[in-house]
């Protein structure tokens, strides 16, 4: 299936992958099986997404900075200065805490893989973790703050990604980080570097000589230092994908950066649709069918209202409250109240519900103790994801499907 196919269908998923595609010029009825059946009928189905850039651990965080900055060095610097209190105050929610937000954060816009730029935390390994973190990588922060990047890299299995932050400004020092990073001998075809907002002509050159990818995150760009991608200029790179980046400087959520890269980016639908499935999943090497819904491939989807739009299309006015049913690996992650009632007892047992900005989705996570945990350092009624409140809904009980 790609950008522009919505045919009908019904898929059958065994042992966590899609084992069948039966599809039909009209909508199918129910089909019973000796498994169990869900009836999805009056919604699209949408590849899992996969968010190709964030920080997971600032999740809770607010956007903080008083932009325009040169580049990302001093706006570290200035928000260590000035947002100091807001920091620390976050930064003593514990990391774990941290992290399971940056997931459910990630799920809730039907995210279903995420690439991690910071150390692989032992929770980012847990198989019961929201949301499917990239395990295979190697990364280092940036050219300025990246300590030593060969070692980072020579760390790193050979085939595994090399993720880096690399031109994140607009002056000659972020400009010349391209070169420094070619110097250093780590600039080949799995080099991904993320922003390349100060890239020139000869910068894009050198990238497709190399076979380099890259990582845009246009609304964190445009927040920090009032530019832009130029797009006409990247897209002589060969692979281009598309991340949220985090709250701190970010949009919102991977869904709020498609509708933002679409509006001031200019960028196609079509184009947009591969930047979050396909074009990611080459890029971060996932081998199991990450961002597509193909027969023998893992059984990543989202449900979303179907409104007579092609999936590319539908991206365009999609948001976070359009997200009501994921599944990740044949599992059930998340359902909305109306999706809820679907489901077999069975495939939510576990699930708790959480009321963001008064949506209530149930979730595949301990909602109440992360709540919990968060509330009695931020203060009740004070965690967010980014702009979104999140609660405990009210009149709503977890053990009804426990």
């Amino acid at each position: 299936m790609g950008p522009r196919e919505a045919p009908y269908a019904s898929l059958e998923i065994a042992g966590g992958r899609i084992a069948h595609i039966r599809i039909s010029p009209i909508p199918l009825n129910l089909v019973h099986s000796r498994g169990t059946s869900v009836d999805l009928n009056g919604y699209l189905l949408l590849p899992g997404l996969v968010n190709a850039h964030d920080h997971l651990e600032y999740a809770l965080f607010p956007r903080l900075g008083s932009p325009p900055y040169r580049n990302y060095i001093d706006w570290g610097e200035d928000i260590h200065s000035r947002f100091l209190g807001i920091i620390a105050k976050h930064r003593a929610v514990p990391k774990a805490i941290r992290l399971w937000w940056g997931g459910i954060r990630n799920l809730l816009s039907g995210v279903t893989t995420v690439s991690h730029h910071n150390p692989l935390w032992p929770e980012l390994r847990r198989d019961d973790f929201p949301v499917r973190v990239v395990q295979k990588y190697g990364w280092g922060h940036s050219l300025a703050l990246g300590g030593d990047l060969r070692e980072a890299r020579a760390s790193a299995a050979q085939g595994w990604p090399f993720i880096v932050h690399a031109c994140e400004g607009t002056d000659e020092q972020a400009r010349d980080e391209l070169l420094g990073i070619e110097r250093l001998g780590l600039l080949d075809d799995g080099t991904v570097l993320v922003h390349g907002l100060a890239m020139d002509r000869a910068g894009v050159a050198l990238m497709r000589d190399r076979r380099a990818s890259l990582v845009i995150c246009p609304s964190s760009n445009q927040f920090l230092f009032g530019r832009l991608p130029y797009l006409s200029l990247l897209n002589g790179i060969e692979r281009i994908a598309l991340g949220s980046d985090s709250p701190l400087t970010g949009e919102g959520d991977l869904l709020d950066e498609i509708r933002f890269a679409m509006r001031f980016c200019g960028i196609s639908a079509s184009a947009v649709y591969r930047m979050v499935t396909s074009v990611p999943a080459a890029i971060l090497r996932l081998a199991d069918s990450e961002g597509s819904l193909k027969e023998s491939g893992v059984g990543d989807l989202i449900a979303v209202c179907d409104t007579g739009q092609e999936p590319a299309d539908r991206l365009e006015t999609l948001s976070m409250n359009d997200v009501e049913f994921v599944m990740i690996g044949g599992s059930v992650q998340l359902a909305s109240e109306a999706i809820l009632q679907r489901l077999p007892t069975a495939a939510i047992m576990g699930m708790e519900p959480l009321s963001v900005d008064g949506s209530v989705r149930w979730l595949r996570a301990p909602v109440a103790m992360l709540l919990q945990e968060a509330e009695q350092l931020l203060g009740h009624g004070e965690v967010r994801l980014g702009s979104r409140k999140v609660v405990a809904p009210a009149g709503v009980e977890a053990q009804r499907v426990c």
